[in-house]
């Protein structure tokens, strides 16, 4: 009974911290300037929505928002048609240096971005890709790629081969066979790179901002330059913050059950 009591004490203690940054900041968003560097307050004492109001009206923050979910998008989709492929050729087949090239293709995400930050600057600058949705987008995909091959080629593998047979028995060209067939069997793996594809590409930084100026600014880029002359806009910046999050929120509940398969069959 003791160890169940405890058990509940920590973890309503772990929720209360895991809780209490996301509730400051969405109290700070509701706050005014004045408020928020008044003093400390534990709720807003002059409720206001005029933070969000900017966000909504100003162009420059909406617009933020909308070149994120792009080039999110465009990376998810060509993470995902490049990574099935090659994880299905690594599950299935072997070929000379499959698993030297297995590790290098997974030592690309292992590197920093800022290895490649300089180079891909040079390149895309000099074949006007630069402050391009598909210029992030194609640079995230060093980075999504190959995590995504690493997590398919474990679902694969636990698919038998015996259906790959039997389809070819039965008729199915194998673009038929690997839509129709195979792809339902791993659905869970593909809703677990494409979370993690989405979260790697909507939390980054580095790559977003440099390799972006105006047109393909992400809200990333727009939350880091918000001092003016009259200082940091605090109000603002919070609930672009909660706005930021509720994205990643939405998509962890919709591939949540994906995510605890993932888990359970060792692949995350």
């Amino acid at each position: 009974m003791n160890y169940s009591r405890s058990k509940g004490i920590g973890m309503t203690l772990f929720v209360v911290l895991l809780l209490t940054p996301i509730y400051w900041l969405l109290n700070m968003s509701f706050k005014t300037n004045r408020e928020i560097l008044g003093g400390l307050t534990f709720w807003p004492q002059n409720f206001t929505l005029d933070n969000y109001a900017v966000i909504f009206t100003d162009s420059s923050w909406y617009s933020g928002y909308i070149n994120s979910m792009i080039y999110v998008s465009m990376n998810m989709t060509i993470t995902l048609l490049v990574a099935l492929p090659a994880a299905y050729a690594f599950s299935r087949y072997k070929f000379v240096g499959d698993k030297h090239l297995f590790f290098w293709l997974l030592s690309n995400r292992m590197a920093p971005p800022a290895v490649f930050l300089l180079p891909f600057f040079q390149l895309y600058s000099s074949v006007g890709l630069f402050d391009t949705h598909i210029a992030v987008a194609l640079a995230h995909c060093l980075f999504n790629v190959p995590l995504a091959v690493w997590i398919l080629e474990g679902f694969m593998s636990g698919v038998p081969r015996e259906y790959d047979e039997m389809a070819y028995i039965d008729g199915y060209s194998f673009p038929k066979f690997f839509i129709k067939i195979f792809l339902p069997m791993i659905r869970s793996g593909i809703g677990v790179a494409a979370f993690f594809a989405f979260m790697f590409s909507w939390v980054e930084l580095l790559l977003a901002r440099t390799l972006t100026s105006v047109d393909a600014q992400p809200i990333a880029a727009i939350m880091t330059r918000t001092v003016g002359a009259s200082g940091v806009d605090w109000g603002v910046l919070a609930a672009a913050g909660v706005l930021t999050i509720v994205p990643g929120v939405l998509v962890v509940w919709f591939v949540r059950n994906h995510i605890a398969k993932g888990f359970a069959l060792g692949r995350v």
